[in-house]
């Protein structure tokens, strides 16, 4: 427990927002060097659009198990001035520890355990919380072919693993109208906030609660200034779905939409951007946990269904069998009470090992849904 905490509290008082290149990369040296020390390896280093990524190849033999993680985080440098790392009463807090600084502690503890097994890539990304633009191809890359993808996420509410995620995809809406004096002649403008008031309500229209669809507008803006018909306005828009009909049925109507106002255009654009984590590519991992669970005397972990992505979306649309949520067990993700429960600590980590292990010593891992290592 001590080398763990004390892994972690490196990682967390090195802050790394996403859209701070300079702090990915120091925070990449610092993960470095941790994995290094750790693992007796040092990670190959990635940059890719100016961030860094670190990919841990262990051994020589084929690549059975992809574990990922990521090292930035959504919390903007000087974040710790305000929400400083500590440990208090069992529970530890600092900007990134749940979200998810701990989940590669985690990872690297159950690798050292297993005296950094031959056959497993370790993949720390810096841009999961941009959607991974730059890394999305790396991580597709490296999970063909392998048997099993773990991700160490935080965990769902109550420590359960993450079994179904949904996909995403993200869109822009730019309206463009005519700009018009707005007290002397307004009529001569093509008003282009109506028209966002026009296309919001009809993109808003297409969720389907029934299903699982979210469609949320989110960022909007329009005009210039308070005496001018807006000429342009535009607004983003977030989806989240269960499956790829409904990603697909959304993406098709949001790029049909048609300008409301005589005069006015509309043009959209972006796409999905993770494809749905479908239970059935979690269901024989989770199996096997819960089996892992009762050999080790630990209590069972639940299983969730979640509205947020992560790269393990990327691996199990690649067709590769994912189990996520597998890190930490707290709370409080991209909020101000980002905390981990300290106690869970160890058996999270040994649960986590011995799916390694276990994957490793399975001859057809994509087989095996009733039993262990057979």
């Amino acid at each position: 427990m001590p080398a763990l905490l004390a892994d972690i509290e490196h990682l967390v008082t090195c802050e790394s927002p996403s859209t701070d290149l300079a702090a990915v990369a120091r925070s990449a040296e610092v993960v470095a060097a941790m994995g290094a020390d750790r693992l007796g390896q040092e990670p190959e280093r990635i940059v890719l659009d100016g961030r860094t990524h670190l990919r841990w190849r262990l051994g020589g033999g084929p690549r059975r198990v992809l574990i990922l993680g990521h090292h930035d985080t959504v919390w903007p440098q000087g974040t710790l001035a305000r929400l400083p790392f500590g440990v208090r009463d069992g529970v530890l807090r600092g900007p990134g520890c749940f979200d998810m600084k701990t989940g590669l502690v985690m990872a690297f503890h159950a690798l050292a355990a297993l005296g950094t097994p031959d056959g497993v890539t370790l993949l720390v990304t810096g841009d999961e919380e941009l959607g991974s633009p730059s890394s999305r191809e790396l991580i597709e890359s490296e999970a063909a072919g392998c048997a099993a993808a773990f991700v160490l996420e935080a965990s769902a509410d109550g420590g359960a693993l993450k079994t179904e995620r949904k996909g995403v995809s993200r869109y822009e809406v730019v309206l463009r109208g005519k700009a018009a004096h707005a007290g002397l002649e307004p009529e001569r403008g093509v008003n282009a906030a109506v028209e966002a008031a026009h296309q919001i309500l009809a993109v808003a229209a297409l969720g389907d609660p029934a299903a699982g669809t979210t469609v949320t507008p989110t960022l909007l803006a329009a005009g210039t200034s308070t005496n001018t018909v807006p000429a342009e306005g535009r607004f983003a828009v977030d989806v989240r779905v269960r499956n790829a009909a409904e990603q697909e049925r959304v993406d098709l109507a949001l790029k049909a939409l048609g300008p409301r106002l005589p005069g006015a255009a509309i043009e959209v654009t972006g796409g999905p951007n993770r494809p749905p984590l479908d239970a059935s590519a979690s269901a024989t991992l989770y199996r096997r946990a819960v089996l892992l669970a009762g050999q080790l005397g630990i209590g069972a972990p639940g299983s969730a269904a979640v509205g947020g992505a992560s790269d393990g979306n990327f691996t199990a649309g690649a067709g590769v069998p994912t189990l996520d949520g597998l890190g930490a067990v707290g709370g409080g993700a991209h909020a101000d009470d980002e905390h981990v429960v300290v106690a869970e600590l160890p058996s999270r980590t040994a649960l986590f090992t011995a799916l390694v292990a276990d994957v490793l010593a399975e001859r057809n891992p994509r087989a095996a849904d009733d039993g262990i290592g057979r």
